[in-house]
């Protein structure tokens, strides 16, 4: 009797991993067939912000001083990176989910396959996740060549990057799961005004966290942005001459903040679902 469980359970978990590994194959696909525009989403606002600030202000004799082009320039490229891979969550799981939920009703096709209602939902945010990593990839020579004057970037620990891109994207996939699930398709506007935009300027994308020592509650109030913890993570790996965070800190930081997204998301997918 208890091989005949063994079998059923293991015979479950075989349609489960399949139901999933379809799902994701499915987004896969649509994503190569619309790869421009995701490529143009994700490179446009980095490229634009790059090339004015660490491009053409030092060109005409404008821009930060005290730190030099240079200087501006290898801080912006990990700042951006990070920029790049929360929005891609954004884009890539909140906004189409909010579809999904309302003009579209696409969710009620999704939670027909034969995967648990939760599995719908961390598929979303694997995929999410993968998206996130491409953006970071395909940003990072983008934003490392523009600056006027040479930027200082090289990978100081190759296991610490690779830590910081997977728990970065994966906390990018909960975020958008969280914002898709919150938000109804007349709220989207507010997505950009109110989340957006915040966290991108408070993430310590274009200075690092330590140099917010002269506001200190600001530099304490800063913290409950993902953005903070992505960028000063990747600093670390990228770019380990400029001031950042001690590695123990992110680190402990973004699977905190994993855990209670992740956990958030989950329980408000399920809700929407079944509400």
């Amino acid at each position: 009797m208890t091989d005949i469980l063994n079998i059923a359970r293991g015979g479950r978990l075989g349609i489960y991993v399949r139901a999933f590994i379809g799902l994701l194959a499915r987004d896969v696909r649509v994503l190569r067939r619309d790869f421009i525009p995701f490529l143009l989403r994700t490179v446009m606002n980095p490229v634009m912000f790059t090339f004015v600030f660490a491009y053409v202000l030092p060109k005409i004799g404008e821009g930060f001083h005290g730190g030099g082009a240079a200087d501006f320039g290898t801080i912006l490229v990990p700042g951006l990176m990070a920029v790049a891979m929360i929005f891609q969550g954004i884009a890539a799981v909140a906004l189409p989910l909010v579809n999904e939920f309302g003009r579209t009703r696409e969710i009620e096709d999704r939670i027909m396959a034969p995967l648990p209602v939760a599995g719908v939902a961390i598929e979303k945010i694997v995929f999410g996740a993968m998206q996130s990593i491409v953006a970071a990839l395909v940003v990072f020579p983008v934003v490392a060549v523009i600056p006027a004057a040479p930027v200082s970037v090289h990978v100081a620990s190759w296991p610490l990057l690779i830590v910081v891109l997977l728990l970065a994207s994966l906390i990018s996939g909960a975020f958008g799961l969280t914002i898709g699930t919150l938000f109804r398709p007349q709220q989207v506007p507010l997505i950009f005004s109110i989340i957006v935009v915040p966290v991108t300027f408070l993430g310590c994308v274009y200075y690092p966290w330590q140099l917010l020592d002269p506001l200190p509650v600001l530099r304490y109030a800063v913290l409950v942005n993902p953005v903070v913890y992505i960028s000063e993570g990747l600093r670390a790996a990228l770019t380990p001459d400029v001031p950042h965070m001690h590695p123990a800190a992110f680190l402990s930081a973004m699977l905190v903040l994993l855990t209670i997204l992740g956990s958030a998301a989950l329980r408000l997918f399920l809700r929407r679902v079944t509400g």
